[in-house]
């Protein structure tokens, strides 16, 4: 077992790896799988101790053939492990055959599905779909994961729990619901975006032996990346400092009824260090926005060329925070696309722009996926069966960098490999939260960042701020409650 590593790989690139140690490692199928089934049985170890009468749900294809693996095993320590198998053993691919024929040759009894689970079980190891599975499970096969999800014990899923679309994080008709999931040689970008987390459960990783150089060349799907205060990318400050070094951000948004939103956004930005922070705003709201937050400035604007002397002065742009869809709103838009400073763009203005394509090489774009599916003129659906591919989609569309918010949000950087933020929690799912990643990422493009960079540094900040901040509870948490501690960790010297 080791730590989880960086790099995802797509189940066919695993394929081509587990070939590779078969041809340069000298590593046969039936050696993998045994190593497979035996970093299984560990992990069952240890996460229920306890349990003497695992419940093995076995497919027909390698997946089951790690499941008997464990079931042997379980077998030989003392254990009374029950066998459901779906599928003809029988018909089983070679090395899956052997695990089973093994598992039998030591006493161990298969019991074809749909006989009913055992009464008895306290845990279930689910090795019923690997990750080849491409297509919506059906008959037994759903019927079985129905069961499982209904039995009201642990779940230890191998390799990728069954119905989940290992690359893509998309559930197929139905999946298993695991408390653990094991995977197996090169990690799955399907864990960690979308569905995936939620199916998975606590994540564990083997690499059954196999040298990581043998990957070398293989291609990466996306990489794994997180808070880390040792790579913080901003220097500590020199003591001569002054706020003109730090940038200054103009946020364009809050249109009538929203004047909460751009002031979240440049709160944020002041809290990660910009140097300064202007609100252009409709003018009703500017009073109240200084009242509520007088380090920050605002201006009402009540035409485009009100913008200008703000643009002579900004740094970066933030635009979309409550920005609606008015004409108000699209002069603006336009008025900010007209200059030459780097953007981040959210919210209305992303729906705006999706009425007007344009790309830039110089701006940071930040869709929720319903924002995503009208940039690509999808549905949020479609979206949500490949996040990494609309990502990617998105960025070679529109340019500069994309952030697909959402469980597992994705940086996608042209010719960087897309990363996964594996930060955050469920309380993000609340009104200003997407406001203040806005506010985060223009701060740090303010303070000298390059767009890409500090879309992935904002992510992740954000991200950890809000972890930090559910301590005391996910449900309720609010976007203001990141403030804080967005300014402890973009001070990672402390």
């Amino acid at each position: 077992m080791t730590d989880l590593p960086e790099r995802l790989y797509r189940a066919a690139a695993v394929r081509e790896l587990e070939r590779r140690a078969e041809q340069h490692a000298g590593v046969n199928a039936v050696e993998l799988m045994e190593r497979a089934g035996g970093a299984a049985f560990q992990a069952l170890r240890r996460h229920w101790s306890g349990a003497r009468r695992p419940l093995i749900v076995c497919g027909g294809g390698n997946n089951g053939g790690d499941g008997y693996i464990v079931a042997r095993l379980a077998r030989e320590q003392g254990m009374e492990p029950h066998v459901l198998a779906l599928g003809q053993v029988d018909t089983l691919p070679p090395a899956a055959s052997t695990a089973a024929r093994k598992f039998r040759d030591a006493g161990g009894r298969i019991r074809s599905f749909p006989d009913p689970l055992p009464g008895d079980a306290d845990v279930i190891v689910d090795a019923l779909l690997g990750t080849g599975l491409t297509r919506v499970v059906e008959g037994d096969f759903a019927l079985a994961i129905g069961k499982i999800n209904e039995a009201g014990l642990p779940v230890l899923s191998l390799d990728v729990p069954s119905g989940l679309n290992a690359d893509t994080g998309a559930i197929l008709g139905c999946a298993t619901c695991a408390d653990a999931t094991i995977t197996f040689l090169g990690l799955k970008p399907g864990l960690f975006t979308g569905e995936g987390p939620d199916c998975a459960g606590a994540l564990e990783f083997a690499t059954l032996g196999i040298d990581s150089e043998l990957a070398e060349g293989i291609d990466v799907a996306a990489v794994r990346v997180g808070y880390n205060p040792a790579s913080f990318p901003l220097p500590r400050r020199a003591r001569a400092a002054h706020k003109g070094k730090f940038g200054h951000v103009l946020v364009v948004g809050g249109d009538t009824g929203f004047a909460g939103a751009p002031l979240l956004a440049g709160e944020a930005a002041a809290r990660v260090g910009a140097g300064l922070v202007t609100l252009a705003t409709r003018p009703g709201h500017a009073g109240l926005q200084v009242a509520a937050r007088p380090e920050l400035m605002a201006a009402g604007i009540e035409q485009p060329m009100h913008l200008d002397p703000l643009l002579r002065r900004a740094s970066v742009i933030a635009i979309g925070p409550g920005l609606g869809l008015s004409q108000w709103s699209s002069l603006l838009l336009s008025r900010v696309f007209e200059s030459k400073l780097p953007l981040v763009v959210d919210a209305d203005a992303l729906t705006l722009l999706a009425r007007d394509a344009v790309q830039r090489p110089d701006w940071v774009l930040t869709p929720h996926p319903g924002e995503a599916a009208r940039l690509l003129g999808c549905t949020v659906g479609e979206i949500q069966q490949d996040r990494i591919a609309a990502a990617q989609a998105l960025q070679s569309r529109y340019g500069g960098t994309v952030v697909l918010k959402g469980c597992g949000t994705l940086v996608a950087r042209g010719n960087a490999p897309t990363a996964v933020c594996t930060d955050g929690n469920p309380g993000m799912a609340s009104g200003g939260m997407g406001d203040v990643l806005t506010g985060v990422i223009a701060g740090l493009m303010a303070q000298g960042l390059d767009p890409g960079g500090a879309a992935l540094a904002g992510v992740c900040l954000h991200s950890a701020a809000a972890d930090r901040a559910a301590a005391d509870g996910e449900r309720g948490l609010l976007a203001g409650d990141l403030m804080p501690w967005l300014r402890r960790l973009a001070n990672p010297e402390r």
